[in-house]
């Protein structure tokens, strides 16, 4: 079974940095393209940023482009989402996700979440 824990969250004022980090367990972590995804309240869930298995390939969502920027160690089976110039409308939560395969669309294996909150 796959288990990913998120940390790093918390309370950020508007234009701050925060670092997530994922760490996986359970299986080969360099098997897995990984995601980043977040749910503002009242909101549906979206894609953040995605990398593949070895890395080479990432896609950012247009909202944080330029602010964000994912990568991963797959030495230490983590998975990272580097945030800067933070904006109250980045508050979510924010998960990270699993998927068997190079690059991944779909998600096989979710974490509980981290909080992330921006004031203004």
């Amino acid at each position: 079974q796959v288990q990913l824990v998120e940390s790093g969250g918390g309370l950020v004022q508007a234009g701050g940095s925060l670092r997530l980090s994922c760490g996986v367990s359970g299986r080969t972590f360099s098997s897995y393209a990984m995601g980043w995804f977040r749910q503002a309240a009242g909101k549906e869930r979206e894609l953040v940023a995605a990398i593949s298995r070895t890395g080479g390939t990432k896609k950012l969502a247009d909202s944080v482009k330029g602010r964000f920027a994912i990568s991963r160690e797959n030495a230490k089976n983590t998975v990272y989402l580097e945030m800067n110039s933070l904006k109250p409308e980045d508050t979510a939560i924010y998960y990270c996700a699993a998927a068997e395969g190079y690059f991944a669309t779909t998600y096989d294996y979710w974490g509980q979440g981290t909080q992330v909150t921006v004031s203004s």
